[in-house]
């Protein structure tokens, strides 16, 4: 384009008031009637588009034909029939996205058809006529603009027809027609209901504007959309229309520019095809010529650039727009939000790379608002804000750790917990504490016994009868109740490192300092009785012939279906309903998640653990008793006061373990009430029609749930579903549309999968598959078995290597088959890492990519005592 010639259009907006059409009956009026408040009329294009000619935008002339016209066009025809006979037996349940027979026999394909053959009535039909006719006549681009689309979270890029290089009244008549009936193909179908809109809600409007004979065109995305970083656009182009480039059908040109349009990076496109307007209407294709020479100028991308940032700026969001330049001016033909963007990536500090692991660990599913604003603000955050405080430190708020979009959590921020004035005197209020209050006489301390019976009677507690603001206050006592743990912890917390640093200290007194982690591991805790409890099950499990096949044979569901409809299946069914009593309270994904189930809620998943745990029994090492036995046989230890002192250290070094483990167990039994009483008010809600499933109250905060009141008979108030539903599915939406991307991305902390590191010895280790912390000594050989979450529990075979992308104490038992562990995330104080010193097979953490490098029956040598995975071939011996 030559620089004389560029420049770029901009619409005059219409002098005067625009509030666009009075009813949704108005069948057709100019873009610059429209704005963005005026979705339900113009369709999600549409009124972006109406809101770009408004502001002053390079849009190209024309007109909106309303879903006001989409409504007559069914209320004066046998199309309307016709759909909703095809409605009453709901379309969107059809399997795979397909469409069922209507009432009438009228199935997805034909009613498109009748779209297509029904003749338009004759006040439409001279209203698009008498429209396009005002904007001049000539080749048009007719563009479908649902009401349901170009929305955050929910594009429906491609769902709908458009027609390019529309020729006549006639044709563009048809082209309306033909737009209309694609509100109703599979795909558009099945996406709907994907992002869970009611098809009895959705209605279409049609946008019509003069065509441009672009010679380039393409997409202009106003923060990166692989990344997220908000500093860069990207630019994809090519010759000819946009189709080719929002289709697919060709490799773009690939510009990434800074903020300002300068251009950061040059990929050449394919050009394998160029789409372009056809002389009698229409479009044609014909061979691309290659060039490795950029399409567009400088200028021309500094001038993209400006118009991204206006829209950006002026709609509040990170834009997606389609472009296209024409005679020396750049045209916009669409603009919305991005969807599936990342967030923008944090900087992290020293402090944030170092706390981040165990914070990964907690976060691996988002959580949704109910997560954040409820259990995790109230109850297991407040712990943490308890805790810091206690030593004068405070801790960043929720609204910092877990900043949202929309409602929705986006990333994790790790903390930086910030000292007061207060904690320089922290020294002494922590020795005094670690002399008063001893680990291994927490449980019989009062405040446990207090913790307790509050559990057991909101355990007891029946919410049917009760109003909705009662069962709100019954959460908040559970939140209350988690108050028992945080004073405990305060208390006895700061007498762990005081007998830790005693024992370690004798120990290199005796010259066995490398025994220290496995002594501290082999503490008896409530997950390691636990574990043996899983074991017996197993034992049991063995002993029943027909149980026995089960577990070789059937998935963890079947086997549920099996335990509790068999009769012959009682041993086993009575032991395991004994064992969920004892243990159901346990979180199957993170605590600090009151969405995830416990146990009790997920008994397939304590069976998973059971089949992983069933048939042949590699052999374990017992890494602490090992070690106890081994300093127990240390010549100076002959001398009796010094063995008591030293075994003294070590049990209480053990029992400081023991409680940070315990009291974690203990904190979860506040999590069973708190998700009874969620499941009451989703039930209530969904009653209301406000949700579909009780299960969608995550997407409300707790807050929201408080505003609630509900009429004297207990019934929730009609207008309640117009106030929140909207709220649900935006929220829903916006989840949806972030899956696939990681709160937190480890290549942040750990570069990816690193190919090689310095050994110990200093030796370059060859050959490297992925490396990380090396957290549990020793060698294993084995086929790797990837399990991403607990419902891939009973996967797991004996004498498989484990890779995961973290664990939690419910990942435990499987511990005891595993040759050895390797972990996306985490540090040697991980609970990995301390579970594999515990059961003495060797672990790899923070190798950032394990689960998507490795994959299922790939032979490894796991080494954790240099921290990398090779090749089982590569095996190389210390």
């Amino acid at each position: 384009m030559d620089d004389s010639q560029r420049h770029t259009e901009v619409s005059t907006p219409p002098s005067g008031p625009r509030d666009g059409p009075k009813t949704a009956q108005q069948a057709t009026a100019p873009l610059a009637d429209f704005g963005v408040g005026d979705v339900a009329i113009a369709g999600g294009k549409g009124a972006a588009l109406g809101e770009l000619v408004r502001q002053g935008f390079p849009v190209p002339p024309g007109f909106i034909i309303t879903t006001g016209a989409y409504s007559s066009f069914l209320a004066e025809t046998n199309v309307g029939a016709a759909l909703s006979g095809f409605l009453s037996v709901g379309p969107d349940e059809a399997p795979d996205g397909g469409a069922p027979d209507g009432g009438d026999g009228t199935g997805g394909a034909a009613l498109r058809a009748l779209f297509a053959a029904t003749e338009m009535p004759g006040r439409l039909r001279q209203e698009i006529l008498d429209a396009y006719e005002r904007l001049g006549g000539g080749a048009v681009a007719v563009r479908s603009s649902a009401t349901a689309e170009d929305l955050p979270g929910a594009a429906f890029a491609g769902q709908q027809d458009t027609y390019l290089s529309v020729l006549g009244g006639d044709g563009v008549v048809q082209a309306v027609a033909n737009c209309w009936a694609s509100l109703w193909t599979d795909r558009a179908m099945a996406y709907r209901r994907r992002q869970g809109i009611d098809p009895h809600e959705v209605a279409i409007a049609v946008v019509v504007q003069k065509m441009v004979p672009a010679a380039m065109a393409g997409v202009l995305f106003t923060a990166n959309p692989v990344t997220g970083e908000r500093r860069e656009m990207v630019v994809d182009a090519s010759p000819g229309l946009g189709e080719a480039v929002v289709s697919g059908r060709v490799t773009p040109e690939h510009y990434l520019l800074d903020g300002s349009g300068k251009g950061l990076s040059f990929t050449p496109g394919g050009r394998e095809v160029v789409i372009s307007a056809a002389e009698g209407g229409g479009t044609r294709e014909s061979s691309g010529k290659q060039s490795t020479k950029p399409g567009l100028a400088a200028e021309e991308l500094a001038e993209l650039a400006m118009l991204g940032n206006k829209a950006q700026q002026h709609f509040g969001r990170p834009q997606d727009i389609e472009w296209a330049a024409a005679g020396g001016t750049l045209y916009v033909l669409q603009s919305r939000p991005m969807t599936a963007l990342p967030p923008q990536p944090p900087v992290l500090n020293a402090v944030q790379r170092r706390v981040a692991p165990f914070f990964i660990e907690m976060f691996q599913e988002r959580p949704y608002p109910l997560d954040v604003s409820g259990w995790m603000k109230r109850g297991i955050l407040a712990m943490l804000h308890g805790m810091a405080g206690s030593v004068g430190v405070i801790f960043p708020a929720v609204e910092e750790l877990l900043p949202e979009e929309d409602g929705v959590v986006v990333q994790l921020i790790p903390p930086v917990p910030r000292p007061t004035i207060r904690t320089l005197a922290a020294p002494v209020s922590l020795l005094r504490r670690s002399r008063r209050f001893k680990a291994a006489d927490w449980t019989r301390d009062p405040r446990f016994s207090l913790f307790i019976d509050n559990i057991e009677r909101l355990n007891g507690k029946d919410l049917g009868p009760l109003r909705w603001s009662a069962v709100v206050a019954f959460a908040g006592e559970c939140f209350a109740a988690m108050q028992g743990i945080t004073d405990l912890r305060v208390s006895y917390l700061p007498g762990i490192p005081v007998p830790v640093l005693k024992m370690r200290s004798m120990l290199l007194f005796l010259g066995k300092t490398k025994l220290a982690p496995a002594l501290i591991a082999g503490a008896e805790t409530r997950t390691s009785q636990a574990n043996r409890a899983l074991e017996r099950l197993a034992s049991i499990a063995a002993d029943d012939p027909g149980l026995s096949r089960a577990l070789r044979d059937s998935g963890p569901r079947e086997l549920l279906e099996l335990v509790e409809n068999e009769p012959e299946h009682r041993a086993f069914r009575e032991a395991f309903t004994a064992f969920q009593l004892e243990y159901g309270h346990r979180e199957t994904t993170s605590v600090v998640l009151s969405s995830s189930p416990t146990w009790s809620d997920a008994p397939e998943v304590v069976l998973g653990l059971v089949k992983a745990l069933s048939g042949e029994r590699p052999q374990t090492v017992d890494q602490g008793g090992i070690a106890l036995a081994e300093l127990k046989r240390h010549p100076a230890l002959r001398f009796e006061p010094l063995r008591r002192r030293v075994l003294a250290a070590v049990e209480s070094a053990q029992a400081g373990m023991a409680f940070r483990e315990d009291s974690h167990f203990y904190a979860t039994k506040a999590i069973p009430p708190i998700r009874r009483a969620y499941r009451e008010l989703g039930r209530r809600l969904a009653m209301a029609g406000v949700i579909d499933e009780s299960d969608e109250i995550y997407h409300l905060r707790f807050e929201e749930l408080e505003s609630i009141t509900d009429n004297d008979d207990g019934a929730l108030p009609a207008s309640l579903r117009d106030r929140l539903r909207p709220l649900v599915l935006a929220r829903a939406a916006k989840r949806r549309e972030l899956e696939g991307i990681p709160l937190l991305d480890l290549a942040l902390l750990f570069g990816g999968s690193r190919p090689s590191r310095p050994s110990r010895r200093g030796r370059q280790v060859e050959g490297v598959l992925l490396s990380g912390t090396a957290a549990s000594r020793g060698q294993a050989t084995g086929p790797v078995r990837v399990i991403r979450g607990p419902a891939e529990f009973g996967q797991l075979r004996s004498g498989e290597v484990l890779v995961c992308p973290y664990t939690n104490p419910a990942w435990t038992p499987l511990f005891q088959r595993a040759a050895a562990v390797v972990v996306d995330a985490g540090g040697l104080g991980s609970h990995a890492a301390i579970v594999a010193r515990e059961y003495g097979i060797p672990a790899v953490m923070g190798t950032g990519s394990g689960t998507s490098a490795l994959a299922d029956g790939q032979q490894v040598l796991v080494d954790g005592t240099r921290g990398v995975v090779l090749p089982a071939a590569s095996a190389e011996r210390p």
